[in-house]
């Protein structure tokens, strides 16, 4: 009878202990996708921002198309992206359009000085920071995830439940790469 109540004892704490990784690694995967909203979210704020933006230092600068073709593009770009790499991808793209435009808005001192500009500016540098803040925060939760598959003796039950370790938000060469714009003489 006491080998009993000693194996069924055990086995309790077995079953409890299963069922608290489990729900770790459950909370741990709501957080990640609530993490990855956060990004989406931001990342489509500053996507519709842009046009705002665009149409603005436009007004000043009719003869830079391409700028203003690359920036609709890479929004669209991100947009459509799905997944952390595609959307990273996007994001770098974007970033680089971006760049390359208020670049160009350097070069016209009265659009610099305009409230508008000077607004739009400013809440784009705010949901930056925001995207940069939502993406340490998924990456950070990521980074749990992944380390509780990876270690011992979490990573036999996350490997018999199926859980997979995934993808950090990860910048790209381009968000890396420093940003040459030329600006051409309009005759």
């Amino acid at each position: 009878m006491n080998i009993t109540l000693i194996l069924l004892g055990v086995l309790a704490v077995v079953v409890l202990y299963l069922i608290g990784v489990y729900n770790s690694f459950a909370s741990l995967k709501v957080k990640i996708k609530e993490a990855w909203s956060q990004i989406d979210v931001q990342l489509k704020r500053r996507a519709d921002l842009i046009p705002n933006l665009v149409e603005t230092v436009k007004g000043y600068a009719k003869h830079e198309k391409e700028v203003f073709e690359n920036v609709t593009k890479a929004r669209s770009a991100l947009l459509n992206a799905k997944g952390p790499k595609e959307l990273g991808k996007a994001d770098a793209q974007l970033g680089v359009a971006l760049k390359s435009l208020f670049a160009v808005a350097e070069a016209y001192p009265d659009l610099k000085a305009q409230e508008g500009f000077v607004n739009l500016q400013g809440e784009l540098s705010d949901t930056e920071d925001k995207v940069a803040y939502s993406r340490q925060f998924y990456n950070s939760v990521v980074k749990q995830f992944n380390e509780k598959i990876v270690k011992f003796p979490t990573n036999i039950v996350a490997n018999a439940l199926g859980f997979k370790e995934q993808e950090f938000f990860e910048a790209t060469e381009g968000e890396r790469a420093k940003v040459e714009v030329k600006f051409t003489e309009e005759k």
